[in-house]
């Protein structure tokens, strides 16, 4: 499903603007434009608006590897419980796996540590023809070691203080590593799923009580909740920071799973067709060749 111009820019995050996330509802039910994913037949209709989205990203999709000279990295970012493991899987069902890949970065490796923060990310970016898909990435180091800065320990970093500055150079080292990437044919875009507090408790509750969905409740889950306003302050400086013109923020509002989906597909949509790619050309050598190959197939018809 295509989305307006005027739902793209609401959800944007316009580079050198604050993202205001205390501003943005993450109850935000759409407006009339999605007034049809509430209500009756709510979920029958986001369903069938995945899947127009689905087929476009597909069809854009194949482009994009016949032509190999671009790729499109997709990142996800949120607070537990928000969606990101159902978005993925709903948005992205339709594509081709051969051109798709998904990397879920959990904690770092000790082979991760003796190396800077980007290095583990850089080395699953998707080749040209690809849509690679960062289930949590690089952001988790101005995240959650921002709010856990106990974490910068391990990191076997030069000594030096670690204040306002350090955190401002990872911001500049991450703007510098993703223009590098878009320099060089990468299309960034990066979707932070925005789940309110209430919701969020809501959810891991669910998991709780709901047969089948127990294996994904952490505990630990719980301990980070009471890190809430740290986290959202850590997600305002980040995003503010780092949502530039080559590498675009997103804020979802997640609340609501079918609007948020729905919201996620659109978006990608609307980037990959900027893209705008197209199937390689034949040369008049290539396309008289392939003629004699014709004439030999149609031949043994004979």
């Amino acid at each position: 499903m295509s989305i307006t111009r005027a739902v793209l820019h609401r959800l944007m995050v316009e580079p050198g603007n604050p993202a205001n996330l205390a501003q943005r509802d993450p109850s935000w039910k759409g407006g009339k434009e999605f007034a049809h994913l509430h209500g009756k037949d709510a979920k029958k209709r986001a369903e069938e608006d995945l899947e127009q989205s689905r087929a476009e990203i597909a069809r854009e999709q194949e482009l994009l590897w016949a032509s190999d000279t671009r790729s499109l990295l997709v990142i996800f970012q949120a607070l537990d419980a928000a969606g990101k493991d159902g978005t993925i899987k709903h948005v992205m069902s339709g594509v081709n796996p051969q051109g798709c890949e998904v990397t879920s970065f959990k904690q770092p490796s000790a082979e991760d540590l003796d190396h800077d923060f980007l290095w583990r990310v850089a080395r699953r970016l998707p080749e040209r023809g690809r849509i690679g898909i960062f289930n949590r990435s690089h952001y988790e180091e101005v995240l959650v070691v921002r709010v856990h800065p106990e974490l910068l320990a391990h990191q076997q970093l030069p000594p030096g203080p670690r204040g306002a500055r350090f955190w401002k150079e990872r911001f500049e080292s991450i703007n510098a590593f993703e223009r590098h990437l878009a320099r060089n044919g990468t299309t960034i875009v990066k979707f932070f799923l925005h789940v309110s507090k209430e919701e969020q408790r809501r959810r891991l509750l669910d998991r709780l009580e709901e047969p089948g969905k127990e294996w994904k409740f952490a505990a630990g889950d719980v301990s980070e909740r009471q890190h809430w306003d740290a986290y959202v302050r850590a997600f305002e400086d980040a995003i503010t920071a780092t949502s530039t013109r080559w590498a675009p923020w997103y804020v979802i509002p997640a609340d609501h799973k079918p609007l948020m989906r729905t919201l996620v597909a659109g978006v990608l949509v609307e980037t990959i067709r900027s893209l705008a790619p197209t199937a390689p050309t034949v040369s008049p050598e290539q396309h008289a060749a392939n003629e004699e190959a014709r004439r030999l197939l149609e031949a043994e018809q004979q």
